[in-house]
């Protein structure tokens, strides 16, 4: 079943919707997540971190991302009771076994105890692996705002490369995310995938011949997310490699963060951010955007209306979770008794 979105598409509010209160939704896919065999812990901890992005607006990665995960683990692609755990670890570092489960649970994991690493010797690195997807990456990302730190995260998979293929499958999927704190502005977040336009805009072929230089800086961004996101953490990426224990566990990631009083008062740097949003909110919005905004800024807007108007859940989104719903004897919960 294909449960993805051109990428022309993704994150725009959906034209037509049913709005869902935030903590229906998140109870909603903690059912799912134990009917599909999911601990407790580990199904509330979905369900808040899907609906979460789906606050945010970032639907591509919200709820409706269960379907594809129920589809791995019911077809015994993904461990449903993994245990994760840290296989090795020093003062500034950590390697986190993901035990063939969603990607998730190892990379919240890794993500607190890199921050507490961090705010101890001011800076950290940590791994994780052997485990499917993570998610948007913003998510662990956004973890580090509170702390004082500035953070760089990565993933990589192994890569299903054949002779002939478009340069660019040297660099599917790929996430990325940068973040930084702000003082009264919206933090700064940068969460991208740097090929998924490569793979599904209708308009690759112009794009190749038009910005050349922009097309092989987002393969080299794909490579970069391939070689630390993946390859450092230990993915094989030979054609003949073994495959792991649970097919759809061949995924990584990689987490970077620093503490910012290595360099600059954190109080300066967050009052310096906040002039910079208001000198971005200043300028020239691109063509049919009606204002300019540091990035990040519109999923935290997002968040704070839908937190009172509820999530908008579009036609093909709630399509997918009906389905789903239906199958696994659950009421949705924009049914009249969801």
């Amino acid at each position: 079943m294909n449960h993805t979105l051109p990428a022309y598409k993704l994150n725009l509010p959906p034209e037509r919707y049913v709005s869902v209160p935030a903590e229906r939704l998140q109870r909603f896919a903690r059912g799912i997540g134990l009917a599909l065999g999911l601990p407790d812990a580990h199904a509330g901890q979905l369900a808040e971190l899907l609906t979460g992005n789906d606050l945010r607006g970032v639907h591509s990665h919200g709820t409706r991302m269960i379907a594809s995960y129920a589809d791995e683990i019911r077809g015994g692609r993904l461990n449903p009771t993994p245990e994760p755990r840290v296989v090795r670890e020093t003062p500034v570092s950590l390697v986190v076994d993901g035990d063939g489960g969603l990607g998730y649970f190892a990379a919240h994991l890794a993500a607190e105890r890199a921050i507490d690493k961090a705010r101890d010797t001011g800076v950290a690195v940590a791994v994780t692996r052997n485990h499917g997807h993570i998610g948007a990456a913003g998510i662990y990302a956004r973890m580090t705002l509170p702390h004082d730190l500035l953070c760089f995260v990565t993933g990589g998979a192994r890569l299903e490369m054949e002779p002939g293929m478009p340069v660019y499958s040297s660099a599917v999927g790929s996430p990325m995310c940068f973040s930084g704190p702000a003082g009264d502005a919206d933090p700064l977040i940068v969460d991208f995938s740097p090929v998924y336009d490569l793979r599904s805009s209708p308009h690759r072929e112009e794009l190749e011949d038009w910005i050349p230089g922009t097309i092989f800086r987002c393969i080299g961004l794909g490579n970069i997310a391939q070689a630390w996101g993946g390859i450092l953490a230990g993915v094989p990426q030979e054609r003949d490699a073994p495959p792991p224990r649970f097919p759809s566990a061949h995924q990584a990631a990689t987490f970077m963060m620093f503490r910012i009083d290595l360099f600059l008062d954190p109080v300066v740097f967050r009052r310096q951010m906040d002039v910079m949003a208001e000198r971005v909110a200043e300028l020239a919005p691109l063509p049919g955007f009606s204002k300019a905004q540091f990035a990040g800024a519109p999923e935290a807007e997002h968040a704070r209306r839908y937190a009172d108007e509820g999530i908008p859940v579009g036609d093909e989104h709630r399509r997918e979770l009906e389905a789903l719903a239906d199958d696994l004897g659950i009421d949705t919960p924009w049914s009249s008794d969801g």
